[in-house]
């Protein structure tokens, strides 16, 4: 995990003695996650009088607004069944929920998050100077791990409502997998995210933190995709696993052999990060299987190499349906976004620390990165606003780039969020409240009345 100031391997440090003792303080007796009440599963209803994007409205070449419409939505067995005029009637049976004209979009999505190492929901644990590099930290989980074990499934739960009333339904978590805790992680979170499953998706990386082949955690990490977790993970293959070769190798061959997707912690710069990107890549074009199962997170690398080069492998990315999980990182270099969009890269982005031993400033708000990727990039005007609502929901948009309504559609999954805007962009760039969140047409944050 990295904060996503830090842009090299040497500024982490290890935490005091005394973080540990005062992290102790938040274990208490087990306690199961709360479930939210999320509605009957596969419930039908109208959501009437909601105000969708129809369009951009022009002044030659140039996007100088948004145009809207009032529609109703009709949502049955978890999905979008249909959109109506805005004042039809509702099919007999169905209920009716009134929208009050609030804008439709697509829920978010925040796909790489840390749910199992959070302090979220219990008592403050003062942050402390850093000393020592990602060892130093490691040395620390293997102390404070097993001690905030018995509230994990309390604190994700908590992390999760936390994220459902930002409009997030869906995590992938990041999720540790080492010598101390086993697969002990994996299988509470997993136990506490099934039991969630009515009102929020997940999937679950196992995250060998401490190293894949130097820590000898092939066995363990082959015993937590048995387990449940939904991706193989790794971690620096030069920096910190001790052989680039050996340890993606070992990854990727997890992967094929147990049918799971990718998804490795790649912070180290320069040229090891990259000759790691391109040996998954070579793993990818012979193993086809592996195609759109692979993301690169992080990926620092990336923002030390030429535009040139960076075009060339993100194109070579792309044709191999290779995504990147990116925090978006701002400093005195920025990852090339941009460039990864424009040849086609699925860029996906996650909140990562959400006050825990790593950082304390994590909001788990997907939506403020739209915003800091529009304030990094100089996507200031209407169209790239709008367009940067894709970071956050994980690719959809309402519109798409030459402006056709693409998204709500018959069949799509009804994860939605009511926001009292006008427009994407608008939601962007003020960080609009979100009224009302929906998970496969189950309401699970905010309310809404019945009309």
């Amino acid at each position: 995990m990295m904060d996503r100031n830090d842009m090299q391997l040497s500024r982490r440090g290890i935490l005091a003695a005394a973080l540990v003792a005062g992290a102790a303080g938040v274990a208490a007796p087990a306690m199961a996650a709360k479930t939210k009440p999320a509605g009957a599963k596969g419930a039908s209803f109208l959501l009437r009088g909601v105000t969708l994007e129809t369009g951009y409205r022009r002044e030659g070449s140039e996007v100088v607004g948004t145009e809207t419409a009032k529609a109703s939505v009709l949502v049955r067995g978890g999905k979008i069944a249909a959109i109506l005029p805005a004042d039809a009637p509702a099919p007999m049976g169905v209920a009716v929920r009134d929208a009050k004209g609030m804008l439709l979009l697509p829920s978010f999505r925040d796909m790489h998050i840390h749910l199992d190492k959070t302090f979220y929901g219990g008592p403050w644990v003062p942050p402390r100077k850093r000393t020592e590099d990602i060892r130093g930290q490691i040395k620390l989980e293997q102390t404070l791990l097993p001690q905030l074990l018995p509230t994990l499934e309390e604190r994700a739960g908590k992390l999760v409502d936390l994220l459902q009333s930002n409009g997030t339904t869906f995590a992938r978590s990041q999720c540790n997998v080492d010598p101390v805790v086993g697969t002990k992680h994996v299988e509470l979170l997993k136990h506490a995210l099934d039991g969630r499953a009515d009102g929020f998706g997940h999937e679950i990386v196992a995250f060998p933190q401490h190293g894949f082949v130097s820590a000898d955690l092939i066995p363990t990490m082959r015993a937590a995709m048995a387990a449940g977790a939904t991706h193989v993970g790794g971690i620096d293959p030069t920096a910190l696993d001790g052989g680039m070769e050996k340890s993606v190798d070992a990854m990727m061959q997890v992967a094929l052999d147990m049918d799971k997707g990718v998804d490795i912690h790649l912070h180290e710069p320069g040229a090891s990060g990259i000759a790691a990107i391109r040996r998954i890549a070579d793993t990818v074009e012979r193993e086809r299987s592996l195609s759109g199962k692979v993301t690169l997170s992080h990926a620092f690398s990336m923002m030390s190499i030429s535009e040139g080069e960076m075009a060339e492998l993100a194109a070579r990315l792309a044709s191999l349906d290779v995504s990147v999980a990116s925090t978006l990182p701002f400093g005195t270099r920025m990852m090339p976004i941009p460039i990864l969009l424009d040849k086609g890269v699925k860029v996906y982005t996650g909140t990562d620390s959400v006050e825990d031993h790593w950082s304390v400033f994590g909001s788990g708000d997907v939506l403020e990165k739209a915003k800091l990727a529009c304030q990094l990039y100089g996507w200031s005007d209407e169209y790239g606003i709008s367009q940067s609502l894709k970071i956050a929901t994980g690719g959809p948009t309402p519109l798409d780039a030459a402006g056709k309504q693409v998204w709500p559609k018959a069949g799509d999954a009804a994860d939605m969020v009511l926001v009292p805007a006008s427009c994407s962009a608008e939601t962007v760039a003020r960080q609009t409240p979100r009224k009302a969140v929906f998970h496969a047409g189950n309401l699970v944050a905010g309310v809404l009345d019945a009309a």
